[in-house]
């Protein structure tokens, strides 16, 4: 029985990290393009709240969270931004279902001409 009850605490202690966790996502961004990218935004469909850099520099990469408390609905992750010569991208990733993120993580890595993205959890 103690054998029992101490798997149980355990398995409760492991868990709760995930339960708990606030409903949101991390966004890396990683811009390998030869010039840097502006007005960078990280957003859902549903844009009530987003992650915003002003630039990103060559070979530069930044990360950040993406609270999404207020968000009810079935969507994806937007990334917008701007190229050096002007060229407005949008780029979607990943799948959130009622509200509630699927994934913990979302990388884009920017090349010259695209924009990869990928999703994973912890």
């Amino acid at each position: 029985m103690k054998k029992l009850t101490y798997l149980l605490i355990t398995a409760l202690t492991l868990n709760s990290c995930y339960l708990f966790r606030e409903n949101g996502i991390e966004v890396e961004i990683e811009n390998n393009s030869a010039a840097p990218i502006y007005d960078v935004k990280f957003t859902t469909s549903e844009k009530l709240n987003s992650v915003d850099f002003a630039a990103i520099s060559t070979n530069e990469r930044v990360s950040d969270f993406l609270r999404m408390s207020e968000n009810k609905i079935d969507g994806s992750y937007v990334l917008e931004f701007t190229r050096e010569n002007g060229e407005k991208e949008i780029s979607k990733a990943g799948y959130y279902t009622n509200g509630g993120s699927l994934d913990s993580r979302v990388v884009f890595k920017i090349e010259k001409d695209t924009v990869f993205a990928s999703t994973s959890q912890y």
